[in-house]
């Protein structure tokens, strides 16, 4: 397979997987603070990274960077609310 090619399926991916995280969060079928909506949001930014840097698509590298920092910070609130709520339960 090319790496063209490669770099495109990556790409799309990306696509389907933010589309995915916006139509069930819409849909109300996720939360926007669960796990699974940040982990569609930061997988499919990290795809379109690949896909934007390769063709040089720079202000889509920017984006989709601060797109997966929102993130990691939001999953890294999530697992503390986890910990301290299994903490204050007798």
């Amino acid at each position: 397979m090319s790496k063209i090619i490669l770099v495109n399926i990556f790409g799309w991916s990306g696509v389907v997987a933010l589309l995915a995280a916006y139509i069930l969060v819409s849909t109300r079928k996720l939360e926007g603070d669960s796990i699974p909506y940040q982990a569609l949001n930061l997988g499919g930014s990290a795809l379109l990274i690949v896909n934007s840097f390769y063709f040089g698509a720079l202000p889509s590298v920017g984006v989709n960077a601060v797109w997966i920092c929102i993130a990691i910070f939001a999953l890294i609130r999530k697992q503390q609310s986890v910990r301290k709520g299994k903490l204050s339960k007798p």
